[in-house]
């Protein structure tokens, strides 16, 4: 078979009313058709041959990849590109090998139902995600629009809008969109205890109660906002540190000598789908991380027991680089440098002589800039007002030709 050969369907819960022709005569021509036992139920009967969706998960994949050539429908849920089935297979075939036809998403539903204009909604997946993620999209007037796990969802993600300060936010559950059983509840985060269907979309109107302070996305998070042991890029330097860093969309730093996470968590807050592996050998420390990546909304920060240079083995190519630790391990920074992508940057901050002498050398060495940052923070001095310095910083920047 030339061409397409792989049909990725998407059914709402209106079932065979819903589809178009030419989804009608791709499930009527397909020799191999393949879905949740939802999705089946949902199509109807069918001519060729059918099977519910294996697990693991991984076991399906193999059964298509089989068949390819022969006429294959994988059926799905609303968009298979909107946070579903058909991003996970458009990363195992190409677009000449696949047709991706698209029922109405459970955001465009969602959105209509309540009358929420889509481009200003932030629209999230906690399906087989840490629900911790919702705590970095909270700000007065945020409208979220989430996929959710199963019907507990909603309780969760209540609890947590509580423990954040948004207690007064409305939430409203959609179960079942665009089929016979939708239905439709509303409520206030503070007084939500409803378990509802497992097939939900949960809505949100963040409201916080009085007095509770926004955490900005712009890095420079108060230190008391992180758990740490003093081992912490200060509020300051991080600012700085990760201006230079530039985070962007779905770029992938690595921190080394992560600490309590402080500049990864930052880094990942800071920009859409921005990911980070933090290296941290101490214990502590990385308690403290995990901790921090949970209370601050980023919970998908991949935090390794190990130090550098043994520990970047293998790890994939990353955009930017961080050193807040571990310099001094001989031929770190050289390793970093090799595989940091072209154009990509690196910073390292040093506080000790120690790690003061490597970064000259590395500056003498590859170029790039050098500086010396110096905080003070007034505080009391007996019942007058003085300045106390921070241990001062230097800084070596580079971006990689």
């Amino acid at each position: 078979m030339t061409g397409p050969w792989l049909t990725v369907i998407g059914i709402g819960e209106d079932g065979p009313a819903g589809l178009s022709e030419i989804a009608r005569s791709a499930l009527k021509s397909a020799e191999f058709v393949i879905g949740g036992k939802r999705h089946l139920a949902l199509a109807g009967p069918l001519t060729g041959e059918s099977m519910e969706w294996p697990a693991p998960f991984s076991d399906g994949l193999k059964l298509i990849e089989e068949r390819r050539g022969k006429p294959t429908v994988a059926l799905a849920t609303g968009d298979p590109m909107c946070f579903g089935l058909g991003a996970t297979l458009s990363r195992r075939f190409s677009a000449r090998e696949m047709t991706v036809i698209p029922a109405p998403s459970s955001f465009s539903l969602a959105a209509s139902r309540l009358c929420w204009p889509l481009q200003d909604v932030e629209t999230l997946s906690f399906h087989g995600r840490p629900l911790d993620g919702i705590r970095a999209h909270l700000y007065p007037g945020a409208r979220l629009l989430c996929l959710t796990a199963n019907g507990e969802t909603p309780r969760l993600a209540a609890d947590i809008l509580a423990d954040e300060g948004y207690g007064a936010s409305r939430m409203t559950v959609l179960e079942h969109l665009g089929g016979p059983r939708e239905r439709i509840v509303s409520g206030i985060a503070e007084s939500w205890h409803e378990r509802g269907a497992d097939l939900n979309l949960m809505a949100i109107e963040a409201v916080p109660v009085r007095d509770t302070p926004v955490r900005a996305r712009v890095p420079g998070l108060p230190d008391d906002a992180f758990r740490h042991d003093g081992k912490i890029t200060k509020r300051e330097i991080r600012a700085a540190t990760l201006a230079k860093l530039e985070p962007h969309a779905g770029a992938l730093l690595w921190d080394i000598g992560a600490g309590s996470g402080s500049v990864s968590i930052e880094w990942m807050r800071s920009s859409p789908r921005a990911r980070a592996i933090a290296l941290e050998p101490n214990a502590e420390r990385r308690g403290f991380a995990l901790a921090n990546a949970a209370a601050l909304g980023t919970p998908g920060l991949d935090l390794r027991d190990a130090s550098a240079p043994e520990g970047l083995e293998g790890l994939a190519q990353p955009d930017a680089v961080f050193f807040g630790g571990g310099l001094t391990a001989p031929g770190v920074v050289e390793v970093a440098l090799d595989v940091l992508k072209s154009g990509g940057r690196l910073v390292a901050n040093a506080v000790t002589l120690e790690s003061e002498a490597v970064l000259l050398k590395a500056f003498e060495k590859h170029g790039g800039e050098l500086c010396r940052l110096s905080i003070q923070r007034a505080s009391p001095v007996g019942g007058l007002t003085g300045w106390r310095p921070l241990m001062p910083v230097t800084q070596w920047s580079l971006v990689k030709p």
